[in-house]
């Protein structure tokens, strides 16, 4: 694992009510025993940044790649990739896992891209817990005189994230149209922060 995420650390922070898991039975064999899964079953991810694929009602398995696109339409994607699990969503992204590689991969179906988004899950777990951490804790010093300063700040707090993970996984935010790129524009300016959070009540009373 590039980052040590664990159960406890983030219960700590977000509580156990807000922390989305995905069960053991609904990976593909191929992918049942990997790395990716086991954090995905064991650690989770909190919600409202980042949301956890449902699995199907019917069947309790999560929805391959090539049945929520058409792979054909993706150039450079890897052989094989139909077969992966789609363990997410972000943006307009599906986000599957490769358990070959442990790669987390982002497929916008309306770009036509396939790219690789985390090189492990714990990546994506610390960039998502980091955001999400961001978003409910981070305070606009609610005085319009003082507004620039307030989105500087918050500007800095968003390029640490990126800096601080983009030592130890590149793919996030290895240029400015990955979908955690966009997200972290989106936080620098005040948008994502929810009604009950800091952010939000002193930024919109």
């Amino acid at each position: 694992m590039l980052f040590d995420v664990t159960r406890g650390a983030l219960a700590g922070v977000f509580g156990e009510d807000r922390i989305a898991t995905l069960p053991a039975a609904a990976f593909p064999p191929s992918a049942a025993n990997s790395e990716g899964a086991r954090l995905l079953r064991t650690v989770g991810v909190p919600t409202g940044t980042l949301w956890l694929r449902e699995p199907d009602e019917d069947t309790g398995l999560l929805p391959l790649v090539q049945e929520v696109v058409h792979v054909e339409d993706f150039e450079d994607v890897s052989q094989g990739a139909g077969a992966w699990p789609v363990i997410g969503w972000l943006l307009n992204a599906h986000l599957a896992l490769d358990p070959d590689s442990g790669k987390v991969y982002a497929f916008d179906a309306d770009e036509g891209t396939a790219r690789g988004l985390h090189t492990d899950v714990s990546a994506l777990v610390q960039v998502t817990v980091r955001f999400q951490r961001l978003l409910e804790e981070f305070a606009f010093s609610g005085d319009d005189g003082d507004e620039e300063a307030d989105f500087e700040r918050l500007e800095r707090e968003v390029e640490r994230i990126r800096q601080e993970t983009s030592r130890v996984d590149p793919l996030p935010f290895q240029d400015d149209e990955t979908v955690w790129a966009v997200v972290g524009d989106e936080i620098a300016a005040g948008q994502r922060f929810t009604g009950d959070s800091l952010g939000a009540r002193s930024l919109y009373g």
